[in-house]
């Protein structure tokens, strides 16, 4: 299932890093704070993973940018607790410059 919506970035996390758990390297993410300009249910936060595509987010996108962004639904368990996160794959230029309504 491919999710989207349209908003304004209102804010850009500091960048995460850790190691992978093989140890076979480092790992990247950044989080952003879209605003899709409906009265209710308006405010999502992303999460953007992988070294290549945190530098490309950051090259384009910027607080105040008009995107769409394509997304999934991820929810992982650990130790009974479950955790879902919006794991964008895809953030490019909104084709209007205001937030547009969310699209299911």
């Amino acid at each position: 299932m491919q999710l989207e919506t349209k908003g304004k970035i209102t804010k850009v996390l500091p960048i995460e890093t850790g190691v992978k758990k093989d140890g076979s390297g480092n790992w990247q993410k950044q989080l952003f704070i879209l605003d899709n300009g409906e009265k209710y249910n308006n405010i999502f936060c992303f999460e953007i993973f992988g070294d290549e595509k945190v530098e490309k987010f950051n090259q384009y996108n910027k607080e105040g940018s008009y995107v769409k962004v394509d997304f999934n639904v991820s929810t992982n368990e650990w130790n009974g607790k479950y955790f879902t996160s919006l794991q964008a794959w895809k953030v490019f230029k909104a084709e209007d410059s205001a937030p547009a309504p969310f699209e299911p």
